[in-house]
């Protein structure tokens, strides 16, 4: 193993913190299969759409007395949609925890996103390639992609690579779009009963795929965080010139939990929310009067500056 610097030697040593289930040894962790699940809303049309998979029991992880599976495994990992911290150490996780249930287990990252599925396109993730890219950032070990799995030859031809590689169970690490390309497959792969398993990590640095059981999807802390970090050296900027407004636009699609989370963060002057501008029914004249009324009743305080925060989705809601 060629040397490497002290920075890294401390990046490799770093391990996560798991809950308290996942933490346990392999033979000790059990599932247990809850009620069914259920969508919030549009359950008759969702239904309709996912007839096979629809409904199925919610699974938790519990202690457990006996290992879940000894056998030797082949799973497929893919990234898809843009980058959030965290990705690459789900892909270690997923390695080391088939390593530690059975040595022979293989996980084969697709490349480029969903399309290397299709393409047959793909790597054997080994334990070289894993450590490399052990607590890093970016989805540069196997790339990602925005392909949309939408027609049968898209299904039919991720089902027979997936079927020529031995792989049973596929994972897909994505946001929304991303999810739903893996609740196509998985009812594809359903309907032709084709025994590869399909499981789908929420990734979002948007915060927008949240339940009951999802607190928020990875990324979204570290994004929030380094946010947050910019925009207080920019309050900071604002606070010493005290000259100028500066107005900030954040990442978050439509949804603006970032936003709402950077200004929890930094108190900035003015904080636009999308989905309270839909609920008052704010014109774009309601918005321009908000902002300017905040820059008016500070100029009247001789404050000629502040720090006015705006979701990239705003539009959409006026």
């Amino acid at each position: 193993m060629p040397e490497i610097s002290p920075l890294e030697k401390a990046r490799l040593s770093h391990r996560p913190t798991l809950p308290a289930v996942l933490a346990l040894k392999t033979d000790s962790i059990g599932v247990k299969i809850g009620a069914a699940s259920r969508a919030l809303a549009d359950a008759v049309a969702i239904k309709a759409l996912f007839p096979r998979t629809y409904g199925q029991g919610e699974l938790t992880f519990v202690k457990g007395k006996k290992s879940l599976s000894s056998a030797a495994l082949k799973v497929g990992v893919v990234l898809s949609g843009g980058q959030a911290p965290g990705g690459h150490n789900v892909i270690c996780g997923l390695f080391d925890t088939l390593k530690k249930a059975n040595k022979a287990s293989k996980l084969y990252g697709f490349l480029g996103g969903p399309a290397g599925i299709a393409g047959g396109s793909y790597i054997e993730l080994t334990r070289a390639k894993i450590d490399a890219f052990r607590n890093t950032g970016g989805f540069d070990m196997i790339g990602s992609g925005r392909t949309k799995l939408e027609s049968v030859e898209q299904f039919q031809a991720c089902e027979k690579n997936l079927k020529k590689m031995g792989v049973k169970a596929l994972v897909v690490i994505g946001g929304d779009d991303s999810n739903t390309n893996a609740a196509v497959l998985a009812e594809y792969f359903a309907g032709q009963d084709s025994g590869i398993q399909v499981l789908g990590v929420p990734k979002t640095i948007d915060g927008d795929l949240k339940n009951e059981q999802i607190e928020t999807s990875f990324g979204f802390d570290t994004a929030t965080k380094v946010y947050s970090e910019l925009i207080g050296n920019v309050s900071r900027d604002c606070l010493s010139a005290k000259k100028y407004w500066h107005f900030i636009k954040l990442m978050g699609r439509s949804a603006s939990h970032i936003a709402l989370e950077c200004a929890l963060r930094c108190r900035p002057n003015v904080t636009l929310i999308s989905e309270e501008v839909s609920a008052l029914a704010q014109t774009l004249d309601a918005v321009t009067e908000q902002i300017a009324s905040s820059v008016a009743a500070r100029a009247e305080k001789g404050m000629h500056y502040g720090v006015v925060l705006i979701p990239e989705g705003l539009v959409e809601f006026i």
